[in-house]
């Protein structure tokens, strides 16, 4: 501008313009979720009519139930993250809802054990927790305060399956009184804010100090302690527990949060030569990992030996049996598997009977979630918010393939649980869980001004000790 009387042209910068929100969509959520309730609705009715003819009794009660505990969540995500990612709830709502449609139909096969009124419970107190965890949880950044104790408490759930028997030759469940829980399904999630904790206290130590060896920069000793402790850790479960699967659940995001705390492929590398060399030890000296690595390698050999087909080969042949389309809900004989049909070998039922193009759509849906999560932490400014997305994400990521690949003969066979599909208590509440968790971080990531470091509410991370 110019001054009177003066002639003198003043440059004035332009006041920056504020910065456009991103929209709410909460609208959007709302009906993606009463989608994702008709869909279940349907199955359950389709199963129905498959096996008798007509729909089950119990339509209206479990299209209510479910309804009322989605939009229960939904009104809370509406009050307390109103700028959270429209896609997550609804697609846990429809993963859950298709878990209990596929438990119910496999319950008709078992009467005398039927699991699908258990399994909803479990998830309404999943649907508590969630709920929960969005109302208590304003900032995420608040969980770096309490780094070490969730480490502590990980590795106490952790260690004290050790002093209850072995269930089907793996030590990761807690039976009291009737009443089990898999404390590991817990432990996941603690871990995943101690690393995340860890790391973004550490990066640049892991990044720049150190030695270089073989063209990678090693970090000190006092960094790289941490590291190796995990990866015994990590052996000492597999060996202890007879646990494949979560040993190299646990190992597998270390290496992720790692890599992405770094931005060192190398990181990568070292960990999958460590990862062999305990499954390789480990499999030769422990008989249980040893036999489901012979399972693996010979999935018919106990047909050839007139055994009849275990679990394995009546998975695979679940598989070929669904084809493209599938034989429809109902119509399917995975229950011939035998104990773990409605749990580890849930999949198999749904490829079974959905076929290529259901399976396909589950993996979409859980490719998705995987994706919103990547995105919120890309979308943060704090590091730890970022490594805990990506985390969160990697955790549902990892347990996805090691347990298809378990089922369908890719590696070997591991006592998991589908996320949100497969019969467990304590696997269906972590989900929903990591969900809250994954809802609160987004929120974050996509509201105005709330992802800069100066908005920090939290303390330091946690150094090294």
């Amino acid at each position: 501008m110019t001054k009177a009387g003066t002639g003198i042209t003043v440059a004035v910068a332009d006041t920056p313009a504020p910065p456009v929100p991103l929209p709410r969509r909460r609208g959007v959520e709302l009906a993606l979720i009463v989608v994702a309730v008709l869909l279940s609705v349907c199955g359950y009715c389709v199963v129905g009519l498959a096996r008798t003819g007509a729909v089950p009794p119990g339509a209206a009660g479990y299209g209510a139930g479910l309804g009322v505990l989605a939009l229960l969540a939904h009104v809370m995500v509406r009050l307390r993250a109103r700028y959270a990612d429209p896609l997550l709830l609804p697609i846990g709502v429809l993963l859950n809802g298709l878990g209990l449609v596929l438990i119910y139909r496999l319950d008709l096969e078992t009467p005398g054990d039927r699991a699908a009124p258990t399994q909803l419970v479990w998830s309404t107190l999943g649907v508590a927790f969630f709920i929960v965890v969005v109302a208590m949880l304003r900032d995420h950044r608040m969980l770096q305060r309490y780094a070490y104790v969730c480490v502590a408490a990980a590795l106490a759930l952790l260690t004290l399956p050790i002093l209850f028997p072995a269930v089907n030759g793996a030590r990761i469940w807690i039976r009291i009184a009737g009443f089990s829980i898999q404390p590991g399904e817990f432990a996941k999630v603690l871990l995943a804010v101690f690393f995340a904790a860890y790391l973004a206290a550490n990066r640049t130590a892991l990044t720049y100090a150190g030695r270089r060896v073989w063209r990678m920069q090693l970090p000190t000793g006092r960094v790289l302690g941490p590291i190796v402790a995990v990866w015994l850790v990590s052996v000492g479960v597999l060996v202890l527990e007879r646990d494949l699967g979560t040993s190299l659940l646990f190992f597998g995001l270390f290496v992720v949060l790692l890599y992405v705390a770094t931005g060192r492929s190398g990181w990568i590398a070292v960990g999958l030569v460590l990862a062999a060399l305990g499954a390789v030890a480990v499999g030769h000296l422990e008989p249980h990992v040893h036999a489901r690595i012979e399972d693996w390698l010979h999935p018919f050999a106990s047909i050839e030996a007139g055994q009849g087909a275990n679990q394995l080969a009546q998975s695979l042949f679940a598989f070929a049996a669904g084809g493209v389309l599938g034989t429809g809900l109902g119509l399917g004989h995975s229950v011939l598997i035998g104990f773990a049909t409605k749990s580890d070998f849930i999949l198999a039922t749904a490829g079974e009977e959905l076929g290529l193009a259901g399976l396909s759509a589950i993996f979409l849906l859980y490719g998705l979630l995987v994706e919103r999560g990547y995105r919120a932490g890309l979308a943060l400014r704090d590091p730890f918010g970022r490594l805990l997305a990506v985390g969160l994400a990697s955790i549902v990521a990892l347990q996805v393939f090691v347990i298809a690949g378990g089922v369908t003969g890719l590696i070997p066979l591991t006592g998991m649980a589908m996320p949100f599909l497969a019969q467990g208590g304590s696997s269906v509440v972590t989900n929903w869980a990591i969900l809250a968790l994954l809802i609160r971080v987004s929120d974050s990531a996509r509201r105005p001004g709330a992802t800069g470091p100066s908005s920090a509410t939290s303390r330091p991370a946690p150094e090294a000790p």
